[in-house]
């Protein structure tokens, strides 16, 4: 069976948001977002719709040497590489343009957040936060299910999936092609059973 890779991004910004959630839950990383190319030229994810305004959120495209990240000299974060079969992997397509079509109706989920901080299950149609997001892809195509409410799934949650950790440092350095022989690692656990692989 033909296998393909998707990409999860982990990363800990310096916004208000990120160090309220770092301080609350003390998290390493405070943000998700989901990639289908090992570049990560687009990346997907919840976040603040303004750069300079963090009260509006919404659906987004993501790249490292734009908006927020932008103003960051230092962006620790890691990027997991998620083997999966290709069934999968066109569900995982076929959700992200269904959000890239309706990208202005979903908007951040400020209440899952404010009720995850306090571990309350709150679900709220068409809203998601960032990890809310990714969690949503990856259930919804078959690949990961944690059996808790969605918006209770947070960035350091995301690191216990079934993956290979192709890079882990400053995101401002990441070069995808020059990573595999540095820091080839395989994490293998208790989410294996949810791919379906061993």
């Amino acid at each position: 069976m033909e296998k393909k890779q998707l990409y999860i991004v982990l990363v800990r910004t310096d916004t208000v948001i990120s160090r309220l959630i770092q301080f609350a839950k003390k998290d390493e990383y405070t943000h998700a977002a989901i990639s289908l190319d090992e570049n990560l030229d687009c990346m997907y994810s919840f976040g603040r719709k303004y750069t300079f305004f963090p009260f509006v959120g919404r659906f987004k495209h993501e790249t490292i040497d734009k908006g927020v990240y932008r103003f960051h000299k230092t962006l620790p974060g890691i990027v997991l590489e998620v083997e999966v079969p290709d069934k999968q992997y066109q569900k995982v397509q076929s959700l992200l343009r269904q959000f890239i079509l309706k990208d202005d109706i979903p908007k951040y989920n400020y209440l899952g957040l404010v009720f995850g901080l306090f571990n309350m299950a709150v679900c709220c149609q068409d809203r998601f936060t960032c990890s809310e997001f990714v969690y949503y892809v990856l259930k919804e195509s078959g690949i990961l299910d944690l059996e808790v409410p969605r918006n209770l799934v947070r960035p350091q949650n995301l690191l216990d999936i079934e993956s290979k950790v192709v890079y882990e440092g400053n995101l401002k350095e990441y070069r995808p092609y020059n990573n595999y022989g540095n820091t080839n690692k395989t994490k293998t656990n208790k989410m294996s059973a949810a791919y379906g692989q061993a």
